[in-house]
C-alpha cells in the first residue's frame, strides 16, 4: 500500500513534467561515494524513462585537486574560485572531459539509459570569456578561469531529440580558441536558461538553505533570500549558490532546487513528492 501511495502521489508530477527539460548540476561528495553515485544516476535514468528530459552538467573539484597534488602542485582558491595556471587547466580538462564525463556516461548506460558526453567546447556549446575577479578595488588574475559568455544549445537539443541524456563538462573556449575552466553551478545555470528549463537542480552536500533555526527552508523567494543574506543567515558558500539560483530564474528558468545529493534518491523526492526534500528557489 505504501508503494501504491507513493506512485499515486508521484503521478501528477510525472504528468506535469512529461516532455519538460530539467538540468542537474552534479558534483561534490555525491560524486565520490560509489553507492550514492549509483542512486543519483538511477534517479536521472528514471526521469528519462517517465518522459522527462534530464541534462547533466558535472563538476569535479576533488578529482582535480587530487591530480594537481599528484603532479606536485598545491590547489589554490580565491573567493571559492580555483586559481588555474596552464598546467592546472590541462589537468582540469583531462579530469573533467576524459575521466569524469565518460564515467557518468558509462554509469547511465549501465543503468539502461542512453547518454552522450559533451564538453562546452564541442560544437561551440559554451563560449567562454576570461573571468575578472575584483577584490578591494583590485583586479586579481585567476589564470584560465572563465565565465559563460554564450550558450549554443544545438548539440544538446539534438541529443535530447534522439533519446540521449546529455552529460556536459563545464569548460569552454573564447573566440581565439583559448580554453577556460568554468564554475559548474554557473555553467549549469546558463545552460538551463538557454534551454528555458522547467527546473535546475544543484546537488550539494547539505540539505538545502537553512533558516535562523538551522531548519531547511522548503521554498525561498527572492525577497526572503535578500533579507536572510542581509541578516547573515545565508552566508559563506551558500551565498554564491543562491546568487546562481537567482541568476538562472531571472534568465527564464522556472524554479531552482538546492538538494543534498548525498541523501538517497533526493532528486526523485524533490521532484515527485508534495513535501520535497531540499530548498526550492522561486521569484515570488
Amino acid at each position: 500500500m505504501k508503494t501504491a501511495q507513493v506512485l499515486v502521489e508521484a503521478l501528477p508530477y510525472i504528468k506535469k513534467f512529461f516532455g519538460k527539460t530539467v538540468v542537474i548540476k552534479y558534483g561534490g561528495h555525491a560524486m565520490n561515494n560509489p553507492v550514492i553515485k549509483k542512486k543519483v544516476i538511477s534517479d536521472i535514468v528514471l526521469m528519462k524513462f517517465v518522459g522527462i528530459n534530464p541534462v547533466v552538467v558535472h563538476g569535479g573539484g576533488p578529482a582535480i585537486n587530487y591530480w594537481v597534488e599528484k603532479n606536485g602542485g598545491q590547489p589554490e582558491f580565491i573567493n571559492g574560485l580555483r586559481v588555474t595556471d596552464k598546467a592546472t587547466m590541462e589537468i582540469a580538462q583531462m579530469v573533467l572531459v576524459g575521466q569524469i564525463n565518460q564515467e557518468i556516461v558509462g554509469l547511465i548506460q549501465q543503468q539502461g539509459g542512453k547518454a552522450l558526453g559533451l564538453s562546452g567546447v564541442d560544437g561551440g556549446t559554451i563560449t567562454a570569456q576570461k573571468k575578472i575577479l575584483v577584490q578591494d578595488g583590485n583586479e586579481i588574475d585567476l589564470g584560465f578561469v572563465g565565465e559563460v559568455a554564450a550558450v549554443n544549445n544545438a548539440l544538446i537539443h539534438q541529443a535530447i531529440d534522439n533519446g540521449y541524456i546529455p552529460v556536459i563538462s563545464p569548460i569552454g573556449c573564447d573566440e581565439q580558441g583559448e580554453i577556460y575552466n568554468i564554475n559548474a553551478d554557473y555553467a549549469a545555470a546558463s545552460i538551463a536558461a538557454s534551454l528555458q528549463a522547467d527546473k535546475l537542480f544543484l546537488l550539494t552536500d547539505i540539505n538545502g538553505v537553512l533558516d535562523e533555526n538551522e531548519k531547511v527552508i522548503s521554498v525561498l523567494d527572492f525577497a526572503t533570500a535578500a533579507d536572510y543574506r542581509q541578516q547573515g543567515i545565508i552566508r559563506g558558500g551558500m551565498i554564491p549558490k543562491v546568487d546562481c539560483c537567482i541568476e538562472a530564474i531571472n534568465k527564464g528558468v522556472k524554479s531552482v532546487h538546492i538538494v543534498n545529493g548525498c541523501l538517497d534518491h533526493s532528486l526523485l523526492l524533490e521532484l515527485f513528492t508534495d513535501a520535497g526534500i531540499g530548498t526550492m528557489v522561486i521569484k515570488e
